[in-house]
Parts: structure tokens; sequence; C-alpha cells
């Protein structure tokens, strides 16, 4: 049964629906269509944005583009939609992408549920109603029984406080707040800070229009070619013709994306092997050499090293100049792929151009910004802009901007104060009702994003719909099962070679902020396996109450999650 109707409070009249989706990029509008459209909900999302898109609304920055190729970064969910929909480029624009995301609003009737320019700034779970009660900075009140958290991975900005900042007079611009009419550098002395896969996209076209670029780089990164190119029409017929296939060779992949050249270790080879090989995948570009290369490279640091040093060959081909090809090779020790691995097109070669300046903040680092630019430990600079590629609060940083409040008024920030406590990234302990998609330690990044937000939103709609078929009233992660899931957790990553970077993986970008690896390392299919196992097995792991008597069996099991 559906809810719309007004309750009194003590606090006024707020709104009751069935269930609150907070976002509207890829999570929140098939989370509605779920809700909504599947079940007969009442659901309604808030989004702080003026449209739908989510991270593909924000990011305009120049260049920016997916490094997943098209036809796998894309709903599965409509056979139809997956027909007529076609992409222009192997790999999508931000433009396309967000044009592709408002074509799925307006064919599902999405946006008469969603309330755009809305911000979520409070969220309380009312222990007497058994609900949430939600504010926006709007002053609308809503009631919901469930409420859904899809506000992205990467999508609270990270941006450094050095001394003097707000100081400099000059345009200050964003990479993840970028300007929908976009911005013009030319005859602009530019400044751009950071040199991750955002900056890999935005520098060579920012180049192009100023008079003068200065990048300013910390710690030098591993990229591989994106080589992208215009949607060949014979492929899109192929794929279109046979992508339920697609979509299960995707599933059955370490990442959602199939790579059909992996080989289980480059110890294996010899070293002319392993180079023929690199090579090939260098040329077929985008991920294939990170993770459709060996599959040892990130778990085995000689390995490793053999990846890297084919890296650094690379760039020192690129790079005219050695002492700057030097700064742009990542150091002996410092591992490949450990950190996601950016996709570039020219972005080396931009550092062989005239009005290109790398400055290295690791041996000079910045200690002011100035009214007219900034000024580092050896030099002063002074500029027109200055961008900040400074990357994401990744995770948890959207989430705790809302005072979310669960079981006893306690705060969502005060429960995660030694890092993120969730039960398969997917709900958390104290926060009836409350579903996260794609949330920490869940595959999230390391995984296809729209495949594994299609994944999380069809287990929340069928847990919702089982709740609501048998008359239960909440349902609550149990705290032995998120001990039993972070273990699990951190025992695949500790496997790897990932934990050893300093990578907003970790949090580590972020000062004082707990180092918990945050990504499910064992791949989609077999998390896939494993929250299907939970559902199978009772919603092992979780409570589940009827009324609020909360006299229904505990849904739980003595056994261990995962062997």
């Amino acid at each position: 049964m559906s809810l719309n109707t007004q309750v009194n409070t003590d606090t006024g009249s707020l709104n009751q629906v069935d269930a609150i989706v907070v976002g509207a990029g890829f999570a929140g509008l098939y989370m509605l269509h779920r809700l909504r459209d599947q079940l007969g909900l009442k659901a309604e999302v808030f989004e702080s944005a003026d449209g739908v898109g989510g991270t593909w609304y924000w990011n305009r920055y120049p260049g920016a583009r997916c490094d997943i190729p098209s036809h796998h970064y894309s709903y599965s969910f409509s056979e139809e939609l997956q027909q007529e929909w076609t992409w222009s480029e192997k790999y999508a624009a931000q433009p396309e992408i967000l044009s592709y995301l408002n074509y799925v609003a307006n064919k599902f009737d999405l946006l008469r549920d969603i309330q755009f320019k809305t911000r979520v700034t409070a969220a309380v779970y009312d222990e007497a109603s058994q609900c949430w009660d939600v504010e926006t900075d709007t002053g609308r009140r809503v009631r919901a029984k469930y409420l859904v958290l899809a506000v992205g991975t990467l999508s609270s900005a990270n941006i450094p406080q050095f001394k003097g900042h707000g100081s400099f007079k000059g345009k200050t611009y964003f990479t993840g707040h970028w300007p929908k009419d976009g911005v013009d550098f030319t005859g602009k002395r530019v400044g751009i800070i950071g040199t991750g896969a955002t900056a890999m996209q935005a520098i060579p076209l920012i180049a192009e229009e100023a008079a003068h670029l200065t990048v300013f780089q910390r710690t030098p990164n591993y990229a591989a070619p994106l080589v992208n190119e215009p949607m060949n029409a014979d492929i899109d017929r192929q794929v279109k013709a046979n992508y339920r296939e697609v979509r299960d060779a995707a599933w059955e992949s370490f990442a959602g994306v199939p790579f059909d050249k992996l080989k289980p270790s480059a110890l294996d080879d010899s070293q002319a092997q392993r180079e023929a090989h690199y090579a090939t995948c260098w040329n077929d570009g985008g991920f294939s050499l990170w993770i459709g290369s060996y599959g040892d490279i990130l778990f085995n640091r000689e390995a490793n090293e053999t990846a890297a040093e084919f890296v650094r060959a690379k760039i020192r081909e690129k790079v005219r100049d050695p002492a700057v090809a030097e700064l742009l090779c990542p150091p002996v020790g410092q591992a490949y792929g450990t950190k996601r691995q950016p996709c570039e097109t020219g972005y080396y070669e931009t550092f062989n151009r005239d009005n290109v300046t790398l400055a290295d903040i690791k041996r000079a680092p910045i200690e002011e910004i100035t009214a007219t630019g900034l000024r580092t430990a050896s030099a002063e600079y002074e500029l027109d802009c200055l961008v900040y590629a400074t990357g994401f609060d990744a995770f948890t940083g959207s989430m705790f901007k809302m005072d979310i409040r669960g079981r006893n008024g306690q705060s969502l920030q005060d429960r995660w104060s030694a890092g993120p406590r969730t039960y398969l990234g997917l709900a958390t302990h104290g926060f009836p009702n409350m579903f996260m998609i794609t949330g920490p330690q869940s595959p999230s990044v390391l995984f296809n994003m729209p495949l594994g937000i299609e994944q999380h939103c069809e287990w929340i709609s069928d847990c919702i719909e089982h709740m609501n078929r048998n008359g239960l009233q909440t349902i609550e992660a149990n705290t032995e099962y998120e001990d039993q899931w972070i273990a699990h957790v951190k025992e695949i990553a500790d496997s790897t070679l990932l934990p050893k970077a300093d990578s907003w993986y970790l949090g580590a970008n972020i000062p004082g902020k707990p180092r918990v690896f945050l990504v499910y390392l064992g791949g989609g299919k077999q998390y896939k396996q494993i929250c299907n196992e939970v559902v199978a097995k009772g919603y092992q792991g979780f409570t589940l109450t009827a009324g609020h008597a909360h006299n229904s069996a505990r849904q739980k099991s003595d056994a261990a999650l995962v062997d």
C-alpha cells in the first residue's frame, strides 16, 4: 500500500511518502523508477542541482568524459532504451552522458517526482513512528518509511584550505562545480592544482586556449591513452543485436567491463613477450593495460614494477624535455594502478608546448594563495585564473553534509568516526530502513557504475517489496555481520597492493579522515552472489521487525557470511 498523507506533529505539518531518495544521477533515477513504477509506491527525490545527472551534471570541465566504453556505461534494465539510444563516441563525453540521463528521465516520466534545487539538510529517524523525517533547505519537510541515499561516490568536492584561501582576486574554478556556460581561458595566465584523472582530461584543452598554463603537481600519476574514436556503426549494430550477451559478459568480468587479452602472470612471460603484450593493451586504450593485461600486477610487486616501468618508458617517449619527463614519471616504489588509472588524450604531449610549465609542489610546496596568484617555497606565480582539480571527499563527504541521525539521535558521522561501518555497503546498524546505493565497502568505483547501481537498486527495491508484502516495519543491519563484512573487505584489499597507496580509496586525500579501504575488491560477480545468498537465507545479517512491537524473528545466523 502506498502512503500519501499529511501528518500532524508538534513541529508542524509534513508530507508523508513511502520513500525518499536523495540524488538524481544514475542511481536516483533508476531507484525512483523501481519504487514508483514497479512497486507502485509514493517516492520523492530531492536533488540539489536544477537538473538530473548527478556527477555528470556538475563535472562540466573541459575534457570531461567517461573512461568506460559507452555501450557498457549505460542502463541495462530497458531493452527498448538500449535499442533506441545511439552513442556518438566509443567513450562518451559529459554533455552526451547528461543528454542520455535527461532522455531517460523524460522517457520514464521521472521529473514529476524530483524536487530540484533542494538540498537535504537533516534526516532523522523517528523511533515512535519508525519513519525518517527529512528536512530541506527549501523548508520542505517529508516523512518516509524508507530513506535511500543515491548521493554518488564522487560528489563532494575536496578543496584544500591553503593559507590565504579566498584571497585570490582573479577567477577561481573547481572542476567538480564547473560553470554551466563554460570558461574562456583565451589570453589568460592559468594555474591548475592537481594531476589526477580530472586534471589529465582538462589540462590539454586548457593549454590550447590559455596564454600560459602552470600545472602544480604534487604526485605524478601513471596514465594510459584512452584511444577514443567516433562510434563505429557496425559495432553499434552488433552490440545492440547481442546486448544480453554483452551484459552477461560484463557481469562475468571482475570490473564489469570484459577484457579478452587478460593473462595470468606478467612473470610467466619473457621480457620481450611482456613488452609486446603491454604494447597491445596500451594501444587498445582505456583500462586494457590496468585490468586487462596480467592478473597479478595488482597483487605482486615484482609483476607490478614491469607494468610501471613500461608506462614510465612511454612517458619518456612522449615528453621531449628529459627533466620534465622525469618529474612526470612516478618513481620506483610507487606502484602502478593502485590508484584508479587515469585515461589520457594528449596529456603528456601537452608538456612539450611552449606555454605550459610544470611546477613540482612536492619539492617546493604551495605556501600561500595570494591576491595575484600563489606562492610556493621556491617561486611566486602571477595568475588570472586558478583551477582546483583536487578531487573529492569520496564515499562519505555528501552523506556527512546531511546531518543523518539514526536511533537515539546518533549521527552517522559519529558512528563512522573510525571509518565507515556497513553491511554489504548497503546498510549500517542503528539506521533502520536506510539504504545506500554503491556505498562504502561495496564494489562501487572499481566496478562498472551503471551496472553496479542497477544491482543495488534492484536489491533494495526487492527488499522493500518483501517487507511490504510481509507486513514488516523495519530492517536493520546487525553489528556482528558488519564486523564480518568489514573484515572480509579488508582481507581482500590487503591481499592486493591497493591499500599501500595514498589514494582516495582510503580517504588519504582528506586531512584527518580515517584510513580505511573503502572498496570491495572481490569483483562484481562475487559481490552479487553474496547479496543474493543473503536474501536466500532470509536476509541473513539483518534484523526485520513487524510493527512497533519488534516482535518478529531475527533474520540472523551464526554461520560465517563468507567462507
